[in-house]
């Protein structure tokens, strides 16, 4: 009798636990976020106890615990960040994309980086204003258009997300560029903005202008403004040792000056989608294939 030739060998269920590491990703961004807003209700406790504290020891130490619950929910968001780049990066590097995860991955995303930055954003700017005599009234419209404000950069991002939906389903071509700004860097540069400042604002000045740049930032994420996507560098190809220098010496920066470098980079990429506009209106380019539509 002839020996029968060996079994090939099963490799189903690596592949089911291919498939799962990325939607692990996306459950990290989804677990960041709801840290975020339970961090961020805190914040707004130890805000009102400290407000109600009759003495000065007392409000001191609520208004430290306040800054530091703050700052944990920035800190949560940037690091859900992270977390939303890289589900994305091993899906493709692993070929292990499906309906599934991209449908995860913009339900996290409406949580993560639509609610917990709108409510950090409230609570940081608004939550702490003084109402001194003469401006209770003041203080009240504010907190009413915080409301409005902040509740709109929630729907801009869903609405964001939504179109990215739809037009998944389009052939792409020119993947260089997202229209509109995507929804993660709104929320990171909410984070950094907290993250820099800490103390929460109490100046119904300084909360008109957070508020202004809340409704700007949700605006750009429903406009048509193209920004840098990123997704066209091939980690697996061969690169110029420089760019390993040059992203090491970011990761460095931000490990020893987060709260700066953060929002130096937030800063910039918010801004870098205008500056693209004012160069095409000035030097009009050749009508390239539709943009990428991402979150």
């Amino acid at each position: 009798m002839e020996p029968q030739p060996p079994k090939p060998i099963e490799r189903r269920g690596i592949r089911r636990g291919i498939y799962v590491l990325p939607s692990l990703f996306t459950v990290g961004t989804l677990v960041c976020g709801y840290y975020a807003i339970i961090s961020t209700q805190r914040a707004g406790q130890f805000l009102a106890a400290a407000a109600a504290a009759t003495l000065a020891a007392k409000t001191a130490e609520f208004s430290a615990l306040a800054v530091a619950a703050i700052d944990n929910a920035s800190k949560a968001i940037g690091w859900a960040i992270v977390f939303d780049g890289l589900d994305g990066r091993i899906a493709r590097l692993t070929n292990t994309a499906s309906p599934f995860g991209r449908e995860l991955d913009s339900l996290a995303d409406v949580i993560t980086f639509g609610v917990a930055p709108a409510v950090l954003a409230y609570v940081w700017g608004v939550r702490a204003l003084t109402e001194l005599a003469g401006t209770e009234q003041l203080v009240q419209n504010i907190r009413d258009v915080a409301w409005i404000l902040t509740f709109a950069y929630v729907i801009c991002g869903a609405a964001r997300l939504a179109r990215f939906n739809i037009d998944t389903v389009k052939p792409t071509s020119d993947r260089r560029f997202f229209v509109g700004m995507p929804i993660p860097a709104g929320a990171g540069f909410v984070a950094a903005v907290v993250h820099f400042y800490k103390q929460p604002l109490t100046a119904w000045q300084s909360s008109l202008a957070w508020l202004l740049i809340v409704g700007i930032l949700g605006y750009l994420m429903v406009s048509r403004m193209r920004y840098w996507s990123f997704k066209t560098h091939n980690l697996r190809k061969r690169r110029s040792y420089l760019g390993i220098i040059f992203i090491g010496l970011i990761i460095l920066g931000i490990w020893f000056y987060s709260e700066p470098v953060l929002l130096t980079m937030g800063i910039t990429y918010a801004i870098s989608g205008i500056v693209l506009r004012i160069i095409s209106k000035i030097r009009p380019h050749p009508p390239t294939p539709e943009e990428v539509h991402a979150a």
